[in-house]
Formats: structure tokens, sequence, C-alpha cells
């Protein structure tokens, strides 16, 4: 089956895209290369899976060099022309779509950046999933839409009704219109909740790519409610083996569900949702001490109150994840550290 993947320029995506292709599958990649965050380790991205940077034009099909199962094409998804006719010349059978604007703090300042690509960008890719039609959507959401929930851990048969980000808003949004789209057009879809994923080629406005960075610089680093934080850290390779394997796991209606009861995680309809995360909350303080421990230099730290949108601790309940994929991610926090260091002195020195 052909599988398509947005964002695939993206942290996420590069990882799933190279891991599909590796698998043997037929993979289309789309991704806008925006200016959020340095497009050249986009650019590096692509260029591990075979697509050289001034090959890339708008909207041109781009074969890659290097996998000949894997085509590219830069787009935006606010172009629904464009991505209506992506879909009608491509046929993908599958569609993984993880392309957003991303980041709680960016938020507060470029709020019309969120609605622009989550909202109109996410109903652009229903109506093109539901048109064609394709077997299953996978769609990706965020830790974030907890929100003020604060009963640990984290788990998708609570309800959700209180975010306290504009991006959290949206990706519930996400959640809310992919469910109408199942329910009206019987569009298989699956919803997954990341919880703060990390690891080689991840993104630079992240913690531990600004931490390392900063520490190696010897600068101080922000570190915010004065270290009182937990996140529910996620090696980017455990995130990879669920996905993959969540892409080829259609949903079907549950024929338990009650209406009565409404269970938020499923439905009458072919609808799904996941946490993927480590169901093992880290300190932030402890994993700042990891990052120091592997470079062997201590970090100076300016302690913080928290930033509006944040959240002081995420913890993922995976148990529904263990149950019907038989997968539970295990990658402990200073072997995941060690590995994106060993990248990240590598990218550093090779970087412009």
């Amino acid at each position: 089956m052909k599988i398509l993947v947005t964002g695939a320029a993206g942290f996420i995506g590069f990882h799933l895209v190279k891991r599909l292709l590796d698998d043997g599958e037929q993979v289309v990649g789309t991704d806008n290369i925006n200016e959020y965050y340095d497009p050249e380790l986009k650019y590096s991205r692509l260029g591990v899976t075979g697509i050289e940077r001034n090959r890339i034009k708008a909207g041109i099909n781009i074969a890659s060099e290097k996998y000949p199962g894997y085509s590219f094409y830069k787009f935006d998804l606010e172009d629904r022309e464009g991505i209506s006719q992506l879909f009608r010349e491509e046929k993908p059978d599958l569609v993984c779509h993880l392309a957003a604007q991303a980041g709680v703090r960016y938020s507060l300042t470029h709020p019309y950046a969120y609605i622009d690509s989550n909202i109109v960008g996410f109903i652009n890719i229903l109506e093109a999933c539901r048109s064609l039609p394709v077997k299953h959507l996978v769609f990706a959401s965020s830790s974030s839409v907890y929100g003020l929930n604060s009963s640990m851990p984290f788990s998708v048969h609570d309800r959700v009704d209180h975010p306290i980000s504009l991006y959290a808003a949206t990706k519930k949004s996400n959640e809310l219109m992919a469910h109408s789209y199942s329910y009206l057009y019987g569009l298989p879809v699956t919803g997954l909740r990341f919880f703060t994923v990390y690891g080689p080629y991840g993104r630079p406005d992240m913690a531990l790519f600004k931490f390392t960075k900063a520490i190696l610089e010897e600068e101080p680093i922000e570190v915010y409610n004065h270290g009182n934080m937990e996140r529910d850290f996620t090696y980017i390779d455990d995130i990879i083996e669920g996905v993959s394997r969540v892409i080829f796991r259609i949903p079907d209606e549950n024929k338990d569900w009650n209406g009565l009861h409404p269970d938020p995680s499923s439905s009458v309809a072919p609808y799904k949702l996941y946490n993927i995360g480590n169901n093992n909350p880290v300190k932030l303080l402890d994993f700042i001490d990891a990052i120091e421990k592997e470079l062997g230099k201590k970090a100076i730290m300016n302690l913080l109150p928290i930033q509006p949108g944040d959240v002081p601790k995420t913890w993922s309940d995976t148990r529904d994840l263990v149950r019907d994929l038989n997968y539970q991610p295990s990658t402990d926090i200073r072997t995941g550290v060690k590995r994106f260091i060993q990248w990240f002195k590598d990218y550093d020195h090779h970087c412009p």
C-alpha cells in the first residue's frame, strides 16, 4: 500500500518516512519547509532520505535518489487545491498526518499560524481523505490537550475540555473534527497523543537541543517553574515503532460504546485515540543531570517561573497501546540522551 506522510521534513515525520522506507513500503512525503526553526535541519533530514534541496520546487514531485519507493512534494497544508490534486494523483491508501504548527510558547505570540496550519490545514486533509477515500488516517495530537486535567497518569478515557494554550486547543479541535468525519463518512481515523518526543534530528526549540547547545557553549539555560517540572520523555525510536504499528491497525467501531457514559477514546464510528509515551515521568532536573553527565559539563541554570500555557507534569497511561498493539516504549532517559548527544556533536560539527 502507498502511505502519505505529511510533515516529512519534520522531526517525527522524517524518522517515520525512513522507517517505512527501510521496511520496503512505498511512501509519498510532503512538507512546506517553513522557517519556524532553522530550515537547514529540515533539508538535512530530507537529504538522509535522498531528497536533495537543490531539486525541491513547490508542488513538483521529487523522486528520492536513495529510495526508489519514495517521492516528495513541497506543499502548504492551506493549499486546498494543491492537497486535493496531490491525493488525486498519488491515491494514497494510508495517510499519516504529522504536519502542524508546533510549540506551546510560540502560540502565545503567533496565534494565526496555528489556525492556518492546524485547523485550515487539517480540514483540507480530512476532505482529501474523505473524497478519495483512504483506508486509514492517522494524525498527530498532543499530550497538551490534557490541559488542566490533574488526574495522573493522563488517560485517553478522561475528558479533556480545558486546554491552556491555543496549540492545545487546535489539537483538541483536530480530534473533534476527525471524529465527525469518521462518524459521517465512515472514515477510519486514529489520533496519537504524543508525549515529549526527543532524540537525534530533534527540534531546536525543544529542551534537549537547547540545553545541550547552551551547556556546550557555557551559556545559561532557562529552567521554568524553578525546575519543578516533570515530563514523560519518549525516545524517537520508541515513538516510531508505535506509529508504524498503528498505521496498519485500522480501527473498528466500538460495539460496546455507550452514549450515556461516553468514552472519549473510541466511538460507534471507526475512531480511536492512543497516548504514545514512556509511561515514566522524569523530573526536569534529573533530565538536565543526564545531559550534564553525558557532556561532562555543568549547566548554568537560570531558574524562572512557569510559563503561560505550560503544565507542570505529564504522564501517559499507555495501557490501550499495550493491549491493542502489544507495544510499550522502553528506552531509558540516559540511553536516549546519550544517543542524541552523539548525533548533536556530529551535526553541530558539520552544520554551516
